[in-house]
């Protein structure tokens, strides 16, 4: 019997890789066949060159500091052509108060910095008197100025959300987008002790002779490849061969006998004993709006923010500052346009030509999602005056690509937990159907791979069950 994955996004590619690996370890000779509607593969994940500029559609890498794509990258053989980013990406920046601000990494470093004033500051000391909440769902707003205060929240973490996200944080579950933030409040009573504990652990670690991991800026060093992140949905899918049908598209899914049949738009079916959803959760709700229209209800209340991504490619003299770091985010009291820019060639050099540098400006997302209907030239008109005010960018840049995504990333509202333990228990009832997507358990890279992984040994325990 056949193993369908529909979607080959990096989350329906690597979960067939898994599968197939498996599959051969085991003995078992189930075929597996990837669906994609579109004639490339990788969703999101694109890397195109143009004029010696190298621009990504979406993330441009994935952090070292969670195994999953790293292991990933080494059961491909990607492993010598990891790109690591340069050191200068270690500093961030936040536009505040009518300034470039970098983030402080240190304890000694955010009490010398005024990004946060001192009343914001004590109140942030305040958290170790803050008791532990006991909110079945809190918002991440919610959650933060209980726990450290208002300013935290505005200069802070309503950046930082906006640039994993793109979200709201008002709007943002704490215990779907942030689980471990959760937990240590939940095991230590605040944030602050669990600071203090897990530093305390880690010296009696090393000094037991234990290798401990230390914190490579925030949350590890962003990782690439040279040719740009498309080369690792690029690999899977050269493993994965004839498996793979571009072009084809899934039109509606049924269950049928002990499997199911995938009706295709050009009016074809084919029947599979176990399928793997890997699309959007808007798609999904398409696949399954006429078979399983409970779950077609669930998927199409999972919201998706919009992005504008606006690339320039500027030469070096007509950009005043040296660019030394990863790029800025901003405030929402600093009035500007966009959520932030990312000082592309700065982060990998290869990005731009040489005396040249590639800037990536982000504009919409959950608190402005009406900037997806901007137009190119607006969108061009926006980012412009931004730049100038933050980066006191006069020129026009000599190269613009603007790339619109209308659902660009999926958010995590309070009542999501909920809504996957229903989705779970409905795909439970439909034996053989899987769900995997960054729709669900995390937006980012190493969350979808490590997803992925969940997924396929699932399937492969199932596999197993039915062979005896």
């Amino acid at each position: 019997m056949r193993i369908a994955v529909i979607g080959a996004g990096i989350s329906g590619l690597a979960t067939a890789f898994f599968l197939d690996r498996q599959c051969r370890s085991c003995g078992l000779t189930d075929a597996i066949v990837v669906l994609e509607k579109e004639m490339r593969v990788g969703g999101k994940i694109r890397s195109d060159c143009d004029q010696g500029y190298l621009v990504e559609w979406g993330p441009n890498g994935f952090l070292d500091s969670k195994p999953a794509t790293l292991e990933l990258c080494g059961q491909l053989g990607l492993s010598e052509d990891l790109l690591r980013s340069d050191d200068n990406a270690r500093k961030r920046f936040i536009f505040a108060d009518g300034r470039l601000q970098r983030v402080p990494e240190t304890a000694a470093g955010f009490l010398r910095s005024t990004l946060i004033s001192w009343p914001g500051k004590l109140r942030l000391g305040a958290e170790l008197l803050v008791p532990r909440g006991h909110h079945e769902d809190e918002s991440l707003a919610d959650f933060v100025r209980r726990r450290l205060g208002p300013e935290v929240l505005e200069k802070l973490i309503g950046p930082m959300v906006s640039g994993i996200f793109a979200g709201d944080p008002e709007s943002m579950s704490l215990r779907s987008c942030f689980p471990r933030i959760h937990e240590l409040e939940q095991q230590y009573g605040g944030l602050i002790r669990a600071m203090l504990r897990l530093a305390g652990q880690k010296r009696r670690e090393r000094r037991a002779g234990k290798v401990v991991a230390g914190a490579a800026g925030p949350g590890g060093i962003l990782t690439s490849f040279e040719a740009g992140l498309q080369t690792l949905p690029d690999a899977l899918a050269a493993s994965l061969g004839d498996s793979i049908r571009s072009g084809v598209a899934a039109a509606t899914l049924k269950p049928k006998g002990d499997g199911f049949e995938i009706v295709l738009a050009d009016g074809r079916s084919l029947m599979a004993e176990v399928v793997i959803c890997a699309l959007p959760a808007p798609q999904l709700a398409g696949l399954l709006e006429i078979s399983r229209p409970a779950m077609s209800t669930l998927l199409r209340q999972i919201p998706y923010a919009p992005l504008q991504v606006a690339c320039f490619g500027y030469r070096s003299e007509d950009v005043p500052d040296e660019l030394n770091g990863f790029g800025y985010l901003t405030t929402r009291s600093a009035g500007l346009h966009s959520l932030g820019t990312l000082w592309d060639s700065s982060i990998f050099p290869q990005r731009a030509p040489a005396g040249r540098r590639l800037l990536r400006t982000m504009l919409g997302g959950a608190t402005r999602p009406g900037a997806g209907t901007l137009s190119a030239e607006q969108v061009r008109g926006e980012v412009m005056e931004d730049l100038r005010t933050t980066l006191g960018v006069e020129a026009a840049p000599e190269w613009v690509r603007i790339i619109s995504h209308a659902a660009a990333i999926p958010q995590y509202p309070p009542g999501h937990g909920r809504r996957l333990a229903a989705l779970e228990e409905l795909a439970a009832g439909t034996p053989g159907l899987f769900l995997v997507g960054n729709a669900f358990y995390g937006v980012g890279l190493n969350d979808c791979v490590a997803a992925a992984g969940r997924v396929a040994d699932r399937v492969l325990a199932l596999l197993r069950q039915r062979r005896g």
